[in-house]
């Protein structure tokens, strides 16, 4: 599973189109002297490692661009082995031609995500750290990045690796009084098993809970604004937003598909949906904007329902709002009481967001509670210490609750008096479920289709 010898890959590190400069990177043995044979400048191949160099890249006879070419290397390098990045003018000519070149002289173009695939199977990461390289590029958020960058720095392997070593020591123990059964002899402690056990329910348990949080930070929360027509969704949308987005109608049901909406807050990425407002109607248009609203309300993070505080919240309402806790049990809802310009009496309902989305569009301040309230949902769905806790992962998600259900059942195994071998079972089954996220015992197939989603140059 390691590169062939011989095998130098090259590939644009840098988006397409024309920008001041791009980059071409090349790993593998060969890389220098490649780079070399187009290199007008000077000898690359007798420099010093983490040098830079300026040149000329020539091919077919021709000068193509004034390039600066930075050496790195092996083993001192992200891939492990010897690297090349060519600076050159941004462009899709000359970045095209520069390639050509180097394959020309023996580079192969890369596969996506090959130059991390090498770092992995040259020992520089572990699997979950390369997968972290790929959050990183799409981190929508600060949050999300912070997390991802703690992932690539490695503090979420350490977590895996120490326990990993762990349980792989006690087994080797239990395995071993298994080979002296008829000598009577004692290698394993149980008490350190039972320590051992406890704690990888608690930091197994804290994972998975974590990853409702993690996938909140990747994918952003998912906010539904919801409530009767009329109610002042739409210009709740705006106030949220900061701009008029969403049209803004007297007319009750102007707002019939749905209008989507993003913003950071508080390192929180946040997706906005207006949705049709919800009652019964013959118009079939309407009607299916009432159905797309529902559905989206079900797959929602959070739902703000907006009323018209002049009327007040109607019976159907209120039981439509007291089912969601038994029908929607993740799903939280903020109740936001609209138009109190309007209302005379005073009379609130304690617990709702009292605004006026009209005003809150001149005066920002006025909405920062509803999006305060929005970003504590994120928050209060942490609660453990951000960073390495923080599982944004599915696939590994779906391997910790796999390790989760072993350790809950060798526990069990342990406290009724079961036998070495069931033991040593369940502690390898652990391990095997670890070792798939850091990818001590990831196969090839695994590996080929994790690193074919990142993007060719990475």
């Amino acid at each position: 599973m390691s590169p062939i010898d011989g095998d130098t890959i090259v590939a644009r590190a840098t988006a397409r189109g024309i920008a001041a400069i791009a980059m071409i990177r090349l790993s593998g043995q060969h890389a220098h002297s490649i780079v070399q044979h187009c290199f007008k400048g000077g000898d690359l191949t007798d420099q010093p490692s983490h040098t830079a160099h300026v040149g000329f890249i020539t091919f077919e006879g021709e000068d193509i661009d004034q390039v600066v070419v930075t050496v790195y290397k092996a083993p001192g390098t992200v891939t492990g082995e010897d690297v090349a990045e060519v600076t050159c003018h941004g462009g899709e000519y000359v970045s095209r031609r520069i390639l050509e070149a180097f394959v020309r002289a023996g580079a192969r173009p890369a596969q996506p995500g090959e130059f991390t695939q090498r770092a992995f199977l040259n020992g520089k990461m572990d699997l979950a750290q390369a997968e972290a390289v790929a959050e990183i590029i799409h981190a929508g958020s600060r949050r999300a990045q912070k997390v991802s960058l703690s992932h690539m720095m490695g503090s979420y392997s350490v977590l895996l690796h120490d326990l990993r070593d762990e349980m792989l020591d006690l087994c080797a123990f239990i395995e071993l009084e298994l080979d002296f059964t008829e000598e009577d002899v004692e290698f394993a402690d149980m008490d350190r098993l039972a320590k051992l056990l406890h704690h990888s329910d608690e930091l197994l348990s804290r994972l998975v809970t974590s990853y409702r949080y993690g996938s909140m930070l990747r994918d952003g929360m998912s906010v539904v604004l919801g409530g009767r027509p009329n109610a002042g969704k739409s210009t709740l949308l705006n106030a949220l937003v900061g701009f008029d987005r969403a049209i803004v109608s007297e007319i009750p049901g102007t707002t019939r598909d749905e209008i989507r909406e993003e913003m950071e807050y508080e390192g929180i990425r946040i997706h906005f949906l207006d949705t049709a407002g919800l009652r019964e109607t013959m118009d079939e248009i309407e009607a299916e904007g009432v159905r797309r609203a529902e559905a989206s309300i079900r797959k929602a993070d959070v739902l703000i329902y907006v009323y018209d505080g002049s009327v007040g919240l109607d019976e159907e309402e209120s039981r439509f709002l007291e089912d969601l806790d038994t029908t929607h049990k993740d799903l939280a809802v903020l109740v936001a009481c609209n138009k109190v310009d309007l209302i005379e009496d005073g009379r609130f309902t304690e617990g709702h967001f009292l605004l006026s989305a009209k005003e809150a569009m001149q005066h920002e301040e006025l909405i920062r509670p509803v999006l305060d309230a929005v970003a504590a949902v994120a928050h209060n769905s942490a609660s453990f210490v951000e960073g390495s806790d923080v599982v944004t992962n599915e696939r590994h998600n779906y391997h910790l609750k796999k390790a989760h259900e072993v350790v809950k059942t060798a526990m069990t195994s342990l406290s009724s008096g079961a036998t070495g071998d069931f033991l040593a079972a369940d502690l390898r089954a652990a391990m095997e479920e670890i070792g798939a996220i850091t990818g001590a015992t990831a196969t090839e197939d695994i590996l080929d289709r994790i690193f074919s989603r990142f993007c060719i140059g990475k």
